[in-house]
């Protein structure tokens, strides 16, 4: 059940658990029991979700209103990083063929065999 804010003009801020068919209901304050209107005090706690995914939103809802510039990108990331382009690239992988067409790696691991 979710637990939902309510706000009672004599006695301040309370919270209650109840169904969600009964949400928009007002509620009997603990203290000195009026009814008081449901109100939206804090934002909801995502606590239960993955750090990648609390990440990825605070993310999404920073560029959304806030769009980083190319510079702003670019020093975000160090040099090498690979995914921008900047930096040094990588040099090609060696590649040889045989006659027959094999394909052979010969800086890889010169021990090995290829299949």
């Amino acid at each position: 059940m979710p637990v939902y804010e309510y706000l009672c003009h004599d006695c301040g801020p309370f919270t209650d658990m109840r169904p969600m068919a009964e949400c928009d209901e007002p509620q009997a304050c603990p203290r000195c029991e009026i009814e008081s209107p449901r109100v939206i005090l804090t934002a909801p706690a995502f606590s239960c979700m993955p750090a990648d995914r609390r990440k990825a939103h605070a993310t999404n809802e920073q560029s959304r209103h806030a769009p980083k510039t190319l510079d702003q990108y670019k020093a975000a990331h160090g040099p090498g990083c690979g995914c921008c382009g900047s930096g040094p690239k990588k040099p090609g992988r060696l590649v040889t063929k045989s006659r027959s067409g094999a394909v052979g790696f010969p800086t890889a691991r010169p021990w090995m065999i290829s299949h």
